[in-house]
């Protein structure tokens, strides 16, 4: 990208890439005392946070045929998509799932920047949305938070900071558990809540680890989270380049900088250097210095500086969405063919997924043929086989299956029950014969498909081999 030292025209202005915003030389914090962001970017982030509050809070209680929605149990190895059940044996299609997400991030991070951190990202939502609105809504904006951290330790002050941390830490405990939730369920949690508490110590310890670590992320740990912790922010780096959708300053527009005054003829940059940017920033850059890995593109500068705009009669959108490239050459945002083969790129990965999600049979499963057994013959006319199966049913309902031989005349004797009964989740198994006329075996060894019916309804074929009397080559 553009050499941001040209921005102001000495080397040494670049320092800011050598420590992150909240660490000073000493390796001491510096809290952030972020400004609260008004304008029309922060009301459309608003109510989409309204609309991830709603699916967050909601998402556990939803049951499809007695099964949730979502569950992401790794201690049983059990995964639930949409009502759709993953399990161990679904390792392979899932590792392609997560393949082509990385994918997805990885070409929507080229394209749109940190678009996701600012919009999406749970820590911002709960931080800049939840969490912040209400240590404003207590302490105040900024200038007030500061100068009561910085006084003594007065009535006012001991009530206010009490007041914060009680309400952070249960809202703390109650996103923790909707947490947990997501992880064992909520009839399970439901079950340790109001259940015995030495039946349920782990439980417990689980539910209470989950919200001291919500409560240290959003009482104290807070932006370092994206600005330290966080993989994808680092990202950016080998992601970025001068065509990526990012929240920028326009250094071509807005340099020099000066202060403005009353009637004068402006004839420097249009930026008038009120630092309102840097007031409202919640990693506490300055957008001004370039992109930078802090940056969760979160608009609040945007907003500032749009207001500013405003005030002094200038023109909006010195801080933006835009390409280095499109500033550089002072375009507008465009969709450049580059984004549009991305976005295609994109919406192919989903419909991959779409497509792997959808086209998964309800039920997995192995025929092998009885390890150590030769064929059997049965009168002058019939050769067998003995066979073993296992399935696995992937959906929220029992199964009871019956074998059908495809494309081949024979017949399937079960042995003991007609059909394999599976319930939710389980494994089923069975044994029977496959009985082939002579005149049918053509191979030593030949492949037979088998298809699995519920009613109906084929919902799985499976393959195996069968073996012949007669010795033909491959």
């Amino acid at each position: 990208m553009k050499d941001e030292g040209s921005i102001h025209g000495t080397i040494q202005e670049e320092s800011f890439r050598d420590h992150i915003a909240t660490v000073d030389k000493q390796g001491k914090r510096n809290w952030v005392y972020a400004q609260q962001p008004k304008g029309k970017w922060y009301q459309y982030r608003s109510y989409l946070s309204y609309v991830y509050f709603l699916v967050f809070f909601s998402l556990p209680f939803i049951q499809v045929n007695g099964r949730p929605l979502f569950l992401f149990n790794v201690v049983e190895g059990q995964f639930i998509l949409f009502g759709t059940s993953f399990w161990p044996q679904d390792f392979f299609l899932f590792s392609l799932i997560m393949l082509a997400f990385i994918l997805f991030v990885t070409l929507f991070t080229m394209a749109f920047g940190r678009l996701f951190c600012g919009w999406a990202c749970p820590q911002t939502i709960f931080m800049e949305m939840l969490f912040r609105r209400i240590e404003y809504w207590i302490e105040g904006d900024a200038p007030a938070r500061r100068l009561l951290d910085k006084g003594p330790w007065t009535s006012d002050k001991i009530r206010k900071k009490t007041l914060k941390h009680v309400i952070f830490f249960a809202l703390s405990v109650l996103i923790a558990n909707l947490f947990l939730s997501y992880v064992i369920g909520v009839q399970e949690l439901g079950r340790i809540i109001s259940g015995p508490f030495e039946a349920h110590v782990g439980g417990f310890i689980a539910m209470l680890a989950f919200s001291a670590v919500f409560y240290g992320v959003f009482a104290f740990f807070r932006e370092q989270v994206c600005t330290t912790v966080c993989p994808y922010g680092r990202l950016q780096g080998v992601l970025l380049d001068k065509n990526s959708v990012v929240v920028a300053y326009d250094y071509e527009r807005g340099e020099p900088r000066s202060k403005f005054k009353k009637n004068e003829t402006r004839t420097t940059g249009d930026c008038i250097d009120c630092l309102q940017c840097v007031k409202v920033c919640p990693t506490g850059i300055d957008i001004r210095n370039g992109t930078q890995l802090e940056c969760v593109n979160c608009t609040a500068c945007i907003d500032a500086c749009n207001f500013m705009m405003q005030k002094v009669n200038l023109a909006e959108g010195l801080i933006r969405y835009a390409s280095e490239n499109g500033i550089a050459q002072k375009q507008p945002l465009r969709f450049t063919g580059r984004l549009k083969v991305y976005s295609l790129v994109l919406l192919l990965i989903l419909s991959g997924i779409t497509y792997l999600l959808a086209s998964r049979a309800p039920v997995s499963g192995t025929i092998i043929r009885t390890a150590g057994m030769l064929y059997q013959e049965r009168g002058t006319d019939s050769i067998s086989n003995l066979y073993r199966i296992k399935l696995m049913n992937k959906t929220p309902t029992p199964m009871q299956l019956h074998l059908v031989l495809n494309d081949v005349p024979g017949q399937i004797i079960m042995i003991g029950q007609p059909q394999i009964n599976i319930k939710p989740g389980e494994q089923g198994e069975g044994t029977f014969f496959i009985v082939l006329p002579r005149t049918a075996i053509t191979k030593r060894k030949s492949t037979l498909h088998i298809s699995l019916y519920a009613g109906n309804k084929n919902t799985v074929a499976l393959k195996t081999t069968f073996l012949g009397p007669i010795h033909v080559k491959n």
